[in-house]
């Protein structure tokens, strides 16, 4: 790799690092190397994307827990 670039990041490293940042959870030079390579519209699209899974696996699970109660 030549001096002076930085690797791209790939969706999985924007994913992961998204998902731990949802958690609270992050590694100081996890961060850092992460901060160098990942770009800001990366994170803002994982982000949205994060969330609006987390959206739908709660309604899932309340649907069951509710259809399961009522019978």
């Amino acid at each position: 790799m030549e001096e002076g670039k930085t690797r791209k990041a790939g969706p999985l490293q924007v994913a992961r690092a998204v998902f731990w940042s949802f958690l609270g959870i992050r590694r100081r030079t996890a961060h850092e190397a992460d901060a160098a390579q990942i770009k800001p519209v990366q994170v803002v699209i994982a982000g949205i994307i994060g969330a609006i899974l987390f959206i739908i696996t709660v309604l899932v699970v309340v649907r069951i827990v509710l259809s399961n109660v009522t019978g």
